[in-house]
């Protein structure tokens, strides 16, 4: 494994009738404009491809994350600061040696996108954590990892996050006034009934969808509060789970070569889906 793709790994472990904020809605309005991509690696699409030349090696922003595909789409001037790992946190201040992704969004952005919240959560975290083994290893593309925490949230991490997207929004709003924000979840990783590629107990999983459920629910309360829009990925990829016909998202089969991103992750299916759902309420 590449010194910064197993950075990144460890990095990463560790509704539509709102209406916009501050600016006009219709992709009229964003056409050529700036739009800044905020979020975690559910959003920078890590092994999906190479990285984004001068992408931050833990990073590993993709071309083929659902920014880059809405960018396209919309004909906008994207700048991608999502990054594998990030924390709510490091939306609204430093990172070590990256700056604040909020800093990135200016008074001429025209439309913000945010997925974040999971890393504070150790959601990830946790379903790997559930496929460990006695000795507290995992392995990835053939190689024995050291195990990340599994630790559940509390209600305090709950809380903090649910403070931290307030603090984002507003921060969006006093930055760009007339930009577009839309908060757009997690694809679903957890189905209701588990398969070969979902190799955790059903506690595991139990408390996996919980923590995902209750991030969904944070996530549209704040953007109901702001006047922002909401893209309900969370429902709409409820039957592309990794266990159905047409799955959106990862989980941790054996034998799984990262060929289509990163376990537990959107593969480049989901990304397609969410970019094509983002552009059609854009066009609304």
């Amino acid at each position: 494994m590449s010194k910064s793709l197993a950075a990144i790994v460890m990095a990463a472990l560790a509704l539509t009738g709102c209406t916009t904020m501050g600016g006009t809605s219709g992709s009229a309005a964003l056409e050529h404009g700036r739009y800044v991509a905020i979020g975690s690696s559910m959003a920078a699409g890590p092994a999906l491809g190479p990285p984004k030349p001068g992408t931050p090696g833990r990073c590993w922003r993709t071309f083929a994350n659902y920014p880059t595909l809405l960018a396209e789409k919309l004909r906008l001037t994207l700048i991608d600061v999502t990054c594998g790992g990030a924390k709510t946190e490091h939306v609204l201040g430093p990172w070590n040696e990256l700056p604040a992704q909020i800093d990135a969004v200016t008074p001429d952005t025209r439309l913000v996108t945010i997925t974040i919240g999971g890393n504070d959560l150790n959601y990830v975290g946790a379903l790997v954590a559930a496929g460990c083994d006695e000795n507290g290893k995992f392995t990835y593309q053939g190689q024995s990892v050291d195990c990340p925490s599994a630790r559940a949230p509390d209600e305090d991490d709950f809380a903090n996050v649910a403070k931290n997207l307030d603090e984002i929004a507003l921060q969006v709003k006093k930055r760009a006034p007339g930009a577009t924000l839309m908060f757009v979840e997690y694809l679903q990783l957890i189905p209701e009934t588990l398969c070969a590629a979902t190799p955790i107990t059903s506690e595991h999983a139990a408390s996996a969808r919980a923590i995902a459920n209750r991030l969904a629910e944070i996530t549209a309360n704040t953007a109901q509060r702001h006047g922002a829009l909401l893209l309900p990925v969370h429902n709409r990829s409820a039957s592309h789970t990794p266990c159905d016909e047409t799955p959106y998202t990862n989980a941790n089969p054996a034998g799984y070569d990262q060929s289509d991103g990163m376990i537990w992750h959107p593969n480049s299916a989901g990304m397609i889906a969410v970019a094509n759902w983002a552009e059609q309420m854009l066009r609304e």
